[in-house]
């Protein structure tokens, strides 16, 4: 981060966000419960995994077309949930993946799932299945998927593009219960009318604090949600100070209408 143009205003600020960060971290470790609001997409997860189990019929979990970078690895915090109650529950999971180097990665990560439930020997590393580098001859490979397995619950999570609302009508036609979530907000849209389930935002990073409840990730979210409420406050602020020129001679109010006035 450069920061040879940062005044002193811009230091302490970012002590504060980092301070505020590392408290909610440490406080939520010593065992505070912290709120976070009930998100209805992620809250629907272990009915969607039951609904699986109770018709005998597999899941599918796609992390996307993405390498292995942000919201592929945010997509696999949810796969890994996902895998866990698949374990608990004796179901299949069928993870399909576009990028070879996923391959491996997410086979791992499911053994690792039943490997915690205590049925190593159930895992199934066949299926994960590595179908098309291409764009559409994924979508294609995947669909078929859907319909000839007669998955019951389809998880949609990571980047997608054009290929979305494929992906997610036949989930439709096969009667799949679907969940989605994606940083790409050009796709949104798509899953938001195909999809029963869908994360929106800011929701879809908060999605591994919110089903695990490890005390770093909460605090860490929480502090998040705390500085942006600080940032938005000043901006308010100072948005009103350099609107209406407000002159003082005090350095705060100096400093915050100089920063958000130019």
């Amino acid at each position: 981060m450069n920061l040879e143009h940062a005044n002193t205003f811009h230091l302490i600020l970012m002590i504060v966000i980092c301070a505020t960060i590392v408290i909610t971290i440490i406080t939520a470790k010593r065992g505070r419960k912290l709120f976070i609001r009930r998100i209805p997409g992620l809250s629907a997860i272990d009915e969607t995994v039951g609904r699986a189990t109770e018709m005998g019929r597999p899941m599918l979990f796609s992390v996307g077309l993405g390498g292995i970078d942000i919201p592929t690895l945010q997509a696999m915090g949810v796969m890994s949930h996902v895998a866990k109650l698949a374990a608990r529950y004796g179901n299949r999971l069928i993870v399909p993946v576009a990028d070879a180097m996923m391959v491996a990665v997410c086979e791992e990560a499911t053994r690792e799932a039943w490997l915690e439930e205590g049925k190593p020997e159930a895992h199934r590393p066949e299926d994960i299945r590595f179908l098309s580098g291409e764009q559409f001859a994924f979508a294609a490979g995947m669909m078929g998927l859907v319909i000839r397995e007669k998955v019951a619950s389809t998880f949609l999570f990571g980047y997608f593009y054009a290929e979305s609302l494929l992906l997610a009508e036949a989930g439709q036609e096969s009667g799949a219960i679907q969940v989605a979530g994606t940083p790409a907000t050009t796709q949104i849209p798509f899953f938001i009318v195909s999809c029963d389930y869908t994360i929106i935002g800011d929701e879809y990073y908060a999605a591994s604090a919110y089903l695990t409840q490890e005390p770093t990730l909460l605090g860490s979210l929480v502090g998040q949600d705390i500085t942006k409420a600080i940032l938005l406050l000043m901006i308010v602020v100072g948005t009103i100070l350099a609107f209406f020129y407000v002159e003082d001679k005090n350095p705060l109010i100096q400093l915050l209408t100089r920063t958000v006035g130019g």
